[in-house]
């Protein structure tokens, strides 16, 4: 796993104003979601982190701009939280909600239990479903769904597994459940998604 870190003003305070940069202050206000990027932008976009990791001197930074805007250019992208998810948490918070994020893309594909979630944020259940949907503006059972079917997007450009197998690899463990929520979440079944990509 590859991690990059930059401060968004990293540039100085005026370089993402500049008229020529509008994509680059979009992709980074619109990362405040969360963007999960798929097809083959998300594969693109995985070599240029490779790259900026490995490169030395400006070329880091070359490489960085050219993977935000490769995500910019994206239109299959997720967004893993809500317009409503506020990002300005208190430190104890933004911990918190990390080590769910954490844990959730972790184990995903396994069925996550409350009590098992709300002891990685170390608060009870009641209190958990509450934190999770006033921090985020969604059930924390609609983000793990959305995590599976990101997961299961991926899958389907590879076409590598047929859909029941997709299914199951990705999590649920009902065809007629994963069926509902992909085309809740996409607005596609997934055999319309799949064949958008052939």
């Amino acid at each position: 796993m590859y991690v990059v870190h930059f401060a968004k003003d990293f540039w100085g305070s005026a370089f993402l104003n500049l008229p020529e940069n509008q994509e680059l202050n979009r992709v980074i206000e619109q990362s405040k979601q969360g963007m999960q990027v798929l097809g083959k932008s998300g594969e693109a976009v995985a070599k240029l982190i490779v790259q900026i990791v490995e490169a030395s001197g400006s070329r880091k930074i070359i490489n960085l701009m050219e993977a935000l805007l490769e995500i910019a250019r994206c239109k299959d992208v997720n967004h893993l939280v809500s317009l409503g998810f506020q990002s300005d948490f208190q430190e104890t918070e933004r911990d918190r909600i990390q080590s769910i994020y954490n844990y959730t893309i972790l184990n995903y594909r396994k069925k996550i239990e409350l009590k098992e979630i709300a002891g990685v944020a170390k608060i009870s259940r009641n209190s958990f479903c509450k934190f999770f949907k006033s921090r985020t503006g969604k059930t924390y059972s609609l983000f793990t769904n959305e995590i599976r079917i990101g997961h299961a997007c991926r899958l389907l450009i590879e076409n590598k597994m047929n859909v029941k197998e997709i299914c199951y690899e990705c999590g649920f463990y009902n065809f007629a459940s994963f069926h509902k929520s992909f085309k809740d979440i996409t607005g596609k079944t997934p055999l319309q998604y799949q064949k958008s990509f052939g």
